[in-house]
């Protein structure tokens, strides 16, 4: 008897659940056999949580073949949703019992977000010419633990991630891999971009799913005893439960000073197990607030690059004042700690994006004067009036208003 074989760009049919998951272990089948070693990089969020859930249940139901090894790569951004990092907490320790390798994966103390921006003076990242965070505390961090991955084995090894584009796109041949559409995680299509091709190849074996799949993976199938037992209700939870799929939210931080609304964090705390999270949500009006011209200093004009030639840039935007950046150290640290008086109260998670070890670095960097590379911390602050220099050497000077007008 011929066994159907699915082809998603063949025919109207819209996929069902049992269509999806054939689709992944025909993927799977087809490329996973070409390297004996297998990492999946796992963010903790949706999609690449329904993956890792998923082809740990193929494997271990004998419907998809078993590598030599399987090593999963869990990337700790230290700003995860705290009903994310519970969730992985769960899936971490249910991995190891079942004999998986679990590594995490995690920026180095200075590079870590709130130490980057606090004790460095880095600015937040925004939506334009600073998203410097989906690189730094996942990209880099996954590449490093990749290559020591690969040292240790001798040979490249297959990466599985979570990148989705949804059905759709998929037919009509529109991948775009570092987007997030159709609701998909925020940073998975990195991975599948910029991963280095000499350490790992890699397979997105999800990529034809809708979200509504990968709710439904997540809420009402992977939870049963037959798919694997998995704690991935609670990350539903965080998403809205049973309302998720309207959410739409992706994986972000805690206060993604990258999205213009925190649609994960606000449906969260709306809901009352959650709600003592509130406070969280002034971490945002933070990184505004360091955003703005009097909390930033300023190049005063003139700058030239190395070779001597004025920088086309003139006057640019730098970073966070010694001061700003104290005054936000202090108001991250009353968040937490009256969210966690309030989870200890209430018997709840508490929140851990600053601890003690990374507090202590910043003060140490702000008590040392630390600036980026090419700032001293004697450029005027933003909000400075100055005469225009551009780029091409001409200055307009300021209006000197001490002097009467005269009128003919």
């Amino acid at each position: 008897m011929k066994t159907e074989q699915f082809n998603l760009f063949e025919g109207t049919r819209r996929l069902q659940m049992t269509d999806s998951i054939e689709l992944t272990a025909q993927s799977l089948n087809a490329y996973g056999p070409t390297h004996k070693h297998w990492a999946v990089a796992w963010s903790g969020g949706k999609d690449s949580t329904a993956t890792l859930t998923l082809l740990v249940y193929l494997i271990e139901s004998g419907k998809v073949q078993r590598p030599q090894t399987l090593t999963v790569l869990f990337a700790d951004t230290r700003m995860e949703l705290v009903p994310l990092m519970a969730a992985a907490s769960d899936i971490i320790d249910d991995l190891r019992a079942r004999g998986i390798d679990v590594r995490t994966v995690m920026a180095p103390l200075d590079k870590r977000f709130l130490v980057y921006i606090l004790g460095r003076g880095v600015p937040p990242p925004n939506n334009n010419t600073l998203r410097w965070c989906t690189r730094q505390i996942k990209i880099d961090p996954m590449t490093a633990a990749l290559r020591e991955l690969v040292g240790g084995l001798g040979e490249k090894v297959l990466t599985i991630t979570g990148v989705r584009q949804g059905e759709s796109a998929m037919r009509d041949q529109r991948i775009v891999m570092s987007c997030g559409k159709d609701g998909a995680e925020c940073g998975q299509g990195w991975y599948q971009q910029t991963l280095p091709t000499a350490l790992t190849d890699t397979l997105a074996p999800l990529l034809h799913w809708r979200v509504c799949h990968v709710w439904e993976w997540l809420r009402s199938w992977a939870p049963r005893p037959e798919f694997g037992d998995w704690s991935t209700k609670l990350l539903a939870e965080a998403y809205g439960g049973d309302e998720a799929e309207e959410v739409n939210a992706r994986t972000g931080c805690t206060g993604c000073p990258l999205a213009s609304r925190d649609t994960a964090l606000d449906n969260l705390v709306s809901r009352p197990q959650w709600a003592y999270l509130a406070p969280l949500q002034g971490l945002k009006p933070i990184y505004r607030w360091l955003r703005e011209p009097a909390n930033r200093l300023r190049q005063p004009g003139g700058e030239r690059r190395g070779d001597g030639t004025l920088s086309k840039n003139q006057q640019r935007m730098g970073p966070l004042t010694l001061e700003a950046r104290t005054e936000a150290l202090g108001r991250v640290l009353v968040i937490q700690a009256e969210v966690n008086a309030a989870a200890l109260a209430l018997g709840r998670p508490q929140v851990d994006i600053l601890n003690a070890e990374e507090e202590a670095r910043i003060r140490e960097l702000i008590a040392a004067g630390t600036w980026p590379q090419r700032w001293t911390g004697d450029e005027p602050t933003g909000d400075t009036l100055l005469p225009i220099h551009y780029a091409d050497g001409s200055v307009l000077p300021l209006l000197d208003f001490s002097q009467p007008i005269g009128y003919e």
